[in-house]
């Protein structure tokens, strides 16, 4: 059930921006899509409820409730980034705006994927929080014992991220010919 419920947040995050942003752009309702972007957030909260009341009914943790946690993180340290390029490209098509930029190379690119790194490490540190939170609160190892090994899996994700990202300051991509 957990895993169905992670798909329709997701699905969930992209009606609230896609409405969003239709009503901003093409419907002219600016209110109206200024608060539908605000109410992404409410995805993420009714998955941590229904996440933690599984668990607490006695449910044992999976790595699909692991995922949950994970979702949540980089809903919260990616979201805006997600909306704020949907709303560029939206802008562009639908609103007269300019063609956005996409940055390929050079200092620029470097200090891109490295602000992108941040956003991974973020998101660890709030989905990491959540699932130690978790296991605290459930307060049976045994339960929640799958919840570290996504926790440690995750870590491991985002140092590899980091040799990537940080890869590009030492060696910048150039423009090619």
């Amino acid at each position: 059930m957990i895993g169905w419920l992670i798909i329709a947040c997701e699905i969930g995050f992209w009606v609230f921006v896609l409405a969003g942003l239709c009503s901003r752009y093409v419907w002219k309702k600016k209110k109206l899509g200024t608060f539908l972007l605000i109410c992404t957030p409410i995805v993420d909260l009714i998955l941590l409820i229904v996440t933690v009341i599984d668990l607490k009914n006695g449910a044992v943790a999976t790595t699909i409730h692991g995922i949950a946690a994970v979702y949540i993180g980089v809903s919260i340290a990616f979201g805006h980034r997600m909306i704020q390029w949907a709303d560029g490209h939206f802008n562009y098509r639908f609103g007269n705006g300019d063609k956005p930029v996409k940055i390929k190379y050079g200092k620029a690119h470097a200090r891109k994927e490295r602000e992108g790194w941040y956003r991974h490490l973020l998101s660890l540190f709030i989905g990491g929080g959540i699932l130690v939170s978790i296991t605290l609160y459930i307060n049976n190892y045994a339960q929640t014992e799958s919840l570290m090994r996504i926790m440690l899996l995750w870590s491991l994700i985002v140092i590899i991220d980091f040799v990537i990202s940080f890869s590009y300051t030492l060696f910048p991509k150039k423009q090619k010919v």
